[in-house]
């Protein structure tokens, strides 16, 4: 029987603690475009792109996932549907990534660039918005992808996060 519930993809947003306000008006524009295009959407849930994109998912009525640092339920961003705290720090960033289809990078650092290489290594794609410091000439290459806005970025996510679904092949744990 084939499944009768429609393939709702999971796309991480992941970013900067702090965002100017050029990349929070794009956080949250991608929040609320992939809340209508009915993505659950995950992030660190906590402060800059996290809690813009967090926003903007809730004002769309999507739900957004807060992969959390420390061990509180009560910390985050106020605009979490789920709150699942982790208590082991950065290294939730790996789980962020475990857990998407495909990952939108807005903007950030050194931070953004770990999850973006846990992206790569876990054969994700990876759609930059802004400077990660990442050279970009390998651009549109199956994995890497620049995009200039949020509606561009969020499209090629759900593209991405629809091949990742087809091909899905557990990694190979060995390596």
């Amino acid at each position: 029987m084939k499944n009768q519930y429609p393939i709702v993809y999971n796309i991480a947003v992941i970013g900067g603690s702090t965002a100017d306000i050029k990349y929070r008006e794009i956080s949250l524009e991608v929040g609320q475009m992939l809340a209508e295009r009915h993505a659950t959407v995950i992030c660190g849930g906590m402060t800059g792109v996290m809690e813009w994109v967090a926003q903007g998912v809730s004002e769309a009525g999507g739900t957004i996932i807060g992969i959390l640092p420390g061990y509180s339920t009560t910390s985050g961003n106020r605009f979490l549907t789920f709150r699942l705290p982790t208590g082991i720090g950065y290294a939730r960033n790996f789980l962020i990534i475990r857990a998407a289809d495909a990952v939108i990078a807005i903007d950030g650092a050194t931070g953004t660039m770990s999850e973006a290489a846990f992206a790569l290594t876990e054969g994700k794609s990876v759609i930059v918005i802004g400077d990660l410091g990442i050279d970009h000439t390998k651009k549109d290459d199956g994995i890497m992808f620049h995009a200039d806005s949020a509606k561009e970025a969020v499209d090629l996510a759900l593209r991405e996060a629809e091949k990742h679904r087809l091909n899905q092949e557990p990694p190979d744990m060995d390596s």
